[in-house]
């Protein structure tokens, strides 16, 4: 590694003693965060999707720095993960534990700390924690989860705007006017976070069609039954089958009926639809128009099966969300291009990540939630020239806590006791001495999609999952069965496994001071 840990401690030791003086020596730090990108959709991590949806600007990230290999969430839920990011703590104990939350903005975030430091600091784009943003010297935000048509923004004098275009890039347009008018005497702090690729999956006309002839690869999980393992499964409310827009007689409820783009037997529209001007619902409907009325004759005409239905609704949200996916790589290469264009490359930190990770057809899901892999994991991607080495691919098991720390290491500042998770610096030049052997895992919600409160812990290799409303466990060996698709729990053979993740899961709680079950 290009920087040595002693090195490091030296220039936090220097940093202390001579104050805001040494700021400007201080790393930028530009956060990209997106909103459900499951990490099966960034080619940088590979699988079955790199060659059919590559993501070349956030790869550029990956080839120039790190790409975590074993990143994750506390709580799978958006607006969780991002009260998890900003304290560096687990969802109780930063009292944002759902999404009806509302984000304790007295308590202390990474953004005041490094504010105060000498930090210059703003958050725009999607922000869902009900409160307003407090440690930023600029914000401008979407209102609750945004809009992907000529969205609304929140400023901070209290007004509310609409802005013509896609949210994605206007969200870009406004990070690189803030960098445009920042006090460059200062090293930036910048959140700028996307609605994308979140539900309704809604592409920016210009990508309209841009995966209508890429064969998507079918999950092999598509159709799970969720047998073998807790009977809670088979009550979720998640499926591309059974709640996924619509009911068989194309009765779309109105609450979902955008998520496949088929027209309303009321109106042709969905809230999405009905913010875009003449213009841009011509694109729409010279794009989704032809290909529902041939689906739609040929579902009516009895001509479609079951399970081809659901391919096509499988197939449909693919091509729609790998789209929204497009808009945000660029996005993403735009920023790139400023940081490259401004001389700021050297002494930037760069992340791409996104609250959580996401089910794209496999167990039949879309949605998060679950502690599966598939929403459980989200990406951790990161460029620090002069610290990590290009093409670096950390094993080590990390976590949304993680990076507050990170943060604070990174602009040398000292880390408060009282934040859980653990600097990456370590990780980053090459120290992986002492570093965790296991993560914990926290879903707090009420019965949204009918997923239940459930709590687990996972090692590098196994993992124990317990659903309190049930008192059932299930134990999943990652190695033989990377899928979960058989609990290992009541099995002799893993009852050593068992007993030892059993411990560690009580030992997790106990350290991190979880609540009881029953005060939830």
């Amino acid at each position: 590694m290009n920087v040595p840990r002693p090195a490091l401690f030296l220039l936090v030791l220097l940093s202390t003693q001579l104050g805001n003086s040494y700021a400007a020596d201080r790393p930028n730090i530009l956060f990209l965060f997106s909103d459900d990108h499951a990490v099966k959709s960034i080619s940088a991590y590979g699988g079955s999707l790199a060659k059919v949806a590559p993501t070349p600007n956030i790869d550029r990230i990956a080839h120039e720095g790190a790409v975590f290999r074993n990143s994750f969430c506390a709580n799978s839920i958006c607006g969780p993960s991002r009260a998890t990011i900003l304290t560096g703590k687990h969802s109780h104990a930063n009292g944002f534990m759902r999404n009806g939350n509302s984000f304790d903005a007295k308590q202390w975030t990474v953004a005041k700390e490094l504010k105060a430091s000498g930090y210059t600091t703003a958050v725009i784009g999607k922000w869902h924690l009900k409160s307003d943003p407090v440690g930023f010297d600029h914000w401008e935000i979407l209102p609750g989860q945004g809009s992907y048509y000529n969205p609304d923004f929140l400023q901070m004098d209290g007004q509310r705007k609409r802005f013509d275009g896609y949210a994605t890039d206007l969200t870009t347009d406004k990070a690189v006017a803030w960098l445009e008018s920042r006090d460059a005497d200062k090293p930036f702090f910048l959140m700028c976070q996307h609605k994308a690729p979140h539900r309704t999956f809604s592409p920016a006309l210009r990508h309209l069609g841009d995966f209508d002839d890429v064969d998507i690869p079918e999950p092999d999980t598509l159709f799970d039954d969720y047998s073998n393992r807790s009977d809670l499964l088979a009550k979720n409310e998640m499926e591309i089958d059974r709640h996924f827009d619509w009911a068989y007689d194309v009765k779309i409820r109105k609450d979902e009926r955008g998520d496949v783009k088929l027209p309303a037997p009321d109106r042709y529209g969905t809230p999405e639809y009905n913010r875009m001007n003449a213009d841009q619902r011509k694109d729409w409907d010279a794009h989704f128009g032809p290909k529902n009325k041939e689906f739609l004759a040929d579902f009516r005409a009895g001509k479609l099966k079951h399970r081809d239905v659901v391919r096509w609704k499988y197939r449909r949200y693919m091509r729609n969300y790998l789209s929204t996916v497009k808009a945000v790589d660029e996005s993403v290469g735009r920023m790139l291009k400023y940081v490259d264009d401004h001389g700021l490359a050297d002494n930037t930190i760069v992340i791409y990540s996104s609250d959580q990770g996401f089910f794209l057809g496999e167990h039949g899901w879309y949605d998060k939630r679950w502690m599966f892999e598939e929403s459980f994991r989200m990406p951790f991607i990161i460029r620090w020239p002069g610290v990590i080495d290009a093409g670096s691919q950390p094993r080590e098991l990390i976590q949304n806590i993680d990076y507050a720390p990170t943060f604070l290491e990174a602009a040398q500042v000292e880390i408060p006791s009282a934040v859980q998770g653990r600097s990456l610096v370590p990780l980053l030049t090459g120290n992986t001495n002492d570093w965790r052997e296991s993560l914990y895992y926290a879903y707090y919600e009420l019965g949204e999609h009918a997923v239940p409160q459930h709590f687990g812990v996972r090692t590098d290799r196994h993992k124990l999952i317990y659903f309190p409303q049930a008192d059932q466990w299930n134990l999943f060996d990652l190695k033989t069965d990377p899928q979960e698709m058989q609990s290992v729990h009541a099995d002799p053979v893993y009852e050593d496994t068992r007993a030892a993740l059993t411990a560690e899961y009580h030992r997790l709680r106990k350290m991190y001071d979880a609540p009881d079950y029953e005060k939830l």
